[in-house]
């Protein structure tokens, strides 16, 4: 479940990426320069954590609190994904790849957020004592 729900995290996030990257007619050039670098910072750390996830490599790297790590990757992405795509849709003006964007941005903030609350659960649950 975790593996898929990072693909479709990656996947909303290279969408919307492409949409705003592609797109002609921007009203706001800083707004949606902002969407673009915290997309494709966001996509580029989750391939990361993906690949480390997928190649066991937390294991070989017992120095870092990973359940925790990835817990503050998740607080801080949802956060200024959700941000972004709240600024891509005011400033959109109408282009439709832009507003493609930012939905895709907001469908990215959900599963971001669904990842916050599973990863919560692993690294703050509750002690059964």
């Amino acid at each position: 479940m975790p593996g898929l729900l990072q693909a479709g995290q990656m996947l909303a996030l290279l969408i919307a990426f492409l949409c705003v990257h592609c797109a002609r007619g921007w009203i706001s050039w800083a707004a949606f320069q902002y969407f673009e670098v915290v997309t494709l910072w966001f996509l580029i750390a989750l391939l990361i954590f993906f690949l480390m996830h997928l190649f066991r490599l937390q294991g070989k790297m017992p120095c870092i609190n990973w359940p925790l790590t990835e817990f503050f990757h998740y607080s801080v992405g949802t956060v200024l994904i959700f941000i972004a795509s709240i600024v891509a849709a005011v400033k959109s003006g109408g282009v439709s790849a832009l507003v493609a964007g930012s939905v895709f941005g907001f469908i990215a903030t959900f599963l971001m957020a669904v990842s916050l609350w599973t990863t919560y659960s692993v690294s703050c649950g509750q002690n059964d004592m």
